[in-house]
């Protein structure tokens, strides 16, 4: 009996792991937590409030509903459903940026003016481009994995390999095309 007993539990667990595999999701609530957790205050508030959560068990809810919940959703539709926006801030020759990354865009805010730009990607037409004080403008369309079609500030269309080759032709263009004023 002990025999048959070693057998199903060794055919169960192999079985498990054929099921199981590759199903590692992005853990996008515990993350979320986590860096809610990182922008509190110093490290000191950071590290208590890192054991409070632990203690209380709110990273252990979060790391469980993730595992068990959620990433089985990603698994299956490949969309987690609590991927939501992504915020960053980036350092810029010129200052500091906050840059909110979801699944419209991404909208790129400098801190100290405010001044606001949307990156959008319109996925019925494959086309990105860039909003600023209300008005959008089509930066290029994807054709396929190797070519895109970059729209030019003049109106007109240039297709563009995907290579070394095709993005310096077309910085010679556009640096053709651009005038600089002169102080």
């Amino acid at each position: 009996m002990k025999r048959n007993f070693k057998v199903w539990t060794i055919s169960a667990v192999l079985c498990s792991s054929l099921l199981f595999s590759s199903c590692i999701g992005s853990y996008g609530l515990f993350n979320k937590v986590l860096a809610w957790n990182k922008t509190i205050g110093d490290k000191w508030t950071n590290e208590l409030v890192f054991l409070a959560c632990w203690i209380v068990p709110v990273y252990p809810m979060t790391w469980f509903v993730d595992s068990v919940i959620l990433n089985t959703i990603e698994f299956w539709t490949g969309e987690n459903p609590v991927a939501g926006t992504e915020i960053k801030t980036v350092v810029g020759t010129d200052g500091l940026y906050t840059v909110e990354t979801s699944r419209e865009g991404h909208k790129i805010t400098k801190q100290k003016t405010g001044e606001t730009v949307f990156f959008h990607f319109d996925e019925a037409k494959k086309t990105w481009s860039i909003e600023a004080n209300g008005t959008a403008t089509p930066l290029m369309t994807v054709v396929d994995d190797q070519h895109v079609i970059m729209h030019l500030p003049n109106g007109s269309d240039m297709p563009v390999t995907l290579d070394q080759a095709g993005v310096l032709a077309f910085r010679q263009v556009v640096m053709e095309n651009t005038y600089f004023a002169a102080k």
